[in-house]
């Protein structure tokens, strides 16, 4: 088992370098079509990692055309470059999703397929007395930025059980930071616990002692939401609906890959780190992670109306209602794309 300081500085490496964008540098001339694809270097997006490194995107989309990576630590990020049109599809959690659909111009932002179901959870630091909900008053947690699918999912647990963040006049203290960050707040003490994602929650259990106090699927109806989803620009699809036709047979591709090959995932994901940092993470840590996922191309629609409405109640939609009638879209069999409620 890796030291605490080299787990840490190992992830805060790989998210710095990953903020950077990772881009695959080729001349255009010798390309008919181009996809430009974003995701994060967690092993929630096992699909686009996979899908990349195994070369099943490469392949079903055809040496024609030309694939481009950045791979990001937020999905605010993405939802901007999105909206820069500087990438074309995206692999992100509800939260940018919805707020991308609802914020650009002409909803510009579409949901495609699911990517992952649960993955999240609550983890309580060692020398923390939380044992329950009831014990959350007056603690110190973490959760990611602000509106990130664990940060409204956290204050959304606050609010049914009768609890206020402190910047609402509450008790409970709640520090919207990296997960990096998080890992050094963990380590000093200087918080009683966190939700967060897969590694990040198992990382937290298997190297800091951390105490898993529940599965935020266990707060879902059927133990399923959709924790990270594929989204795109619809501009883009209405151009190239051949084009995403085929990515999206690649990512049912290797969902199902994936799905039957948990130890090659795991090394597949670790090589991955490995190849930019020179430092992976260790095997158990991968397997724990996986194993409280769902890799899915189900997009659980129901969780994603649930999410919206959870997030608008804490004021993070806006003040005049909103409306996600068109949010999802389906390829048919001749690739026309068709608007679905």
């Amino acid at each position: 088992m890796k030291t605490r300081s080299l787990v840490s500085a190992a992830i805060a490496g790989i998210i710095l370098l990953f903020v950077l964008g990772s881009v695959l540098n080729y001349d255009d001339s010798t390309y008919e079509n181009k996809i430009r694809i974003a995701y994060f270097p967690n092993i929630g997006h096992a699909v686009p990692i996979v899908g990349m490194e195994k070369g099943f995107f490469e392949e079903i989309l055809g040496d024609q055309t030309k694939i481009e990576t950045r791979v990001f630590d937020s999905g605010p990020q993405v939802i901007e470059s999105l909206f820069a049109n500087s990438i074309d599809i995206a692999y992100v959690g509800p939260g940018p999703a919805i707020n991308g659909f609802l914020n650009s111009e002409n909803h510009n932002v579409k949901i495609l397929a699911g990517a992952a179901s649960g993955g999240a959870s609550f983890i309580v630091h060692p020398d923390s007395e939380i044992n329950s909900v009831s014990d959350f008053a007056g603690k110190k947690i973490a959760a990611p930025q602000i509106g990130n699918t664990q940060d409204v999912s956290l204050r959304h647990y606050l609010s049914e059980n009768r609890l206020k963040s402190a910047d609402k006049g509450g008790s409970v203290v709640v520090y919207n930071v990296p997960n990096p960050d998080t890992y050094t707040l963990f380590v000093k003490g200087e918080i009683d616990g966190a939700w967060v994602a897969e590694p990040w929650a198992t990382i937290l259990e298997t190297e800091l002692d951390g105490k898993r106090l529940f599965h935020e699927e266990e707060l879902w109806p059927d133990k399923q939401f959709a924790s990270v989803l594929l989204i795109a620009n619809t501009d883009y699809v209405k151009k190239n609906p051949q084009l995403v036709s085929n990515f999206l047979s690649s990512h049912h591709e290797t969902v199902t890959w994936i799905n039957q090959n948990p130890v090659e995932t795991r090394i597949v994901f670790n090589n991955f780190l490995d190849s930019y940092l020179g430092q992976s993470l260790s095997d158990d840590v991968v397997d724990v992670a996986l194993s409280n996922l769902e890799i899915t191309s189900d997009p659980i629609q129901d969780s994603v109306y649930s999410f919206a409405e959870k997030a608008d109640a804490l004021g993070y939609l806006g003040r005049n209602g909103y409306n996600l009638s068109g949010i999802f879209y389906n390829l048919d069999s001749n690739s026309n794309l068709e608007a679905s409620t």
